[in-house]
């Protein structure tokens, strides 16, 4: 899967995954948040999330604390 990491309105870090088929520019095309922090692709390797690559159109990269920040995100409780 692709994904793209953004600042909320609180400036906090929110991750977005989607398809491959999906380019990260359109998929930033409908995200509402002006910064996005980083972008690439994340599997689920043994467990954990693996995060690598990046998209050269948006010249955004994975982040080294990019998968920390999408376990975060699942791991919240509502």
């Amino acid at each position: 899967m692709k994904y793209i990491i953004c600042e909320d309105f609180a400036g906090q870090p929110i991750p977005f995954l989607f398809p491959d088929r999906v380019a990260h520019a359109d998929m930033r095309e409908q995200l509402p948040y002006a910064r996005v922090i980083s972008a690439g692709y994340v599997e689920l390797a043994d467990g954990r999330f693996v995060c690598s690559g990046g998209d050269g159109e948006m010249a955004l990269s994975a982040g080294p604390e990019d998968a920390g920040c999408i376990t975060a995100f699942f791991s919240r409780k509502k």
